[in-house]
């Protein structure tokens, strides 16, 4: 029970990696706040996670959205002790292809979804004396994929976002880190994976990227987000956590 009693709020709640962090802090005995614009899925995984959840609806690029569903989270969970950006898109386009639309929906909802939410849920993380803040970027925020350069642009602003504001708040007692994965079998990466004509070949490039050949888990992520949630790293923050397989240095 390494998050017992702990108040964190998850975005991007509804599925994927967020869930599957809101799962494993549940487990760890952690109340959550989901935080989701998909209302119907937002409802089932507050249901799944019983009494220990509740859910508050919000577009993350919309800041009065955000700052009604965090003082929603905050009065629900009785306070706030830390947060998980996880709420996330990709595109998948040749540069050539990609629309100025593309590029800003892309980062509106990955780079300054976080600022959002992080400014919104400020005053309460202050106030609990030893929050933590992990923003889920990506192994693309720290070296470039083809075909993807709006989402690299954004991940790789969200791991200079962390380092950042790592600095800024460290006087506050909160330690802000970043998890970067590699390519991890989650909703979206099924919907890039159905944009190729061969679907098979795709799978096959894209595990080809890593030592391990294989895809990363949602769990597996969360389990990273849960050590640099709890105590076991207490003296990190600032840091930009590689979880894949090996593909930044392979």
């Amino acid at each position: 029970m390494r998050l017992r009693d702990r108040k964190v709020l998850v975005t991007g709640g509804a599925s994927g990696i967020g869930l599957a962090t809101a799962r494993r802090f549940v487990a760890e005995g952690a109340r959550v706040a989901l935080l989701d614009r998909d209302a119907g899925r937002l409802a089932e995984a507050a249901r799944e996670l019983g009494d220990s959840a509740c859910a508050v609806r919000a577009d993350v690029t919309s800041e009065e959205d955000v700052r009604s569903a965090v003082a929603t989270a905050v009065a629900g969970l009785g306070g706030l002790d830390g947060l998980v950006n996880a709420a996330g898109i990709s595109i998948w386009r040749s540069f050539d292809a990609l629309t100025h639309a593309e590029w800003r929906q892309v980062l509106s909802i990955n780079l300054d979804g976080p600022f959002i939410v992080c400014m919104a849920a400020l005053p309460a993380l202050k106030a609990s004396g030893g929050a933590t803040i992990v923003n889920i970027a990506s192994g693309a925020g720290l070296q470039p994929r083809q075909n993807f350069s709006a989402y690299c642009a954004s991940k790789g602003g969200l791991v200079m976002f962390t380092k950042a504001i790592a600095m800024d708040l460290a006087a506050d007692k909160i330690r802000v880190n970043a998890v970067c994965p590699g390519i991890v079998m989650t909703p979206l990466v099924e919907r890039n994976l159905a944009l190729h004509e061969d679907r098979d070949a795709a799978f096959e490039r894209y595990i080809s990227r890593n030592l391990m050949k294989r895809f990363g888990t949602a769990e597996e992520v969360a389990d990273a987000v849960l050590y640099l949630s709890g105590p076991e790293s207490s003296f990190v923050t600032g840091s930009a956590l590689s979880l894949d397989g090996g593909s930044v240095f392979h």
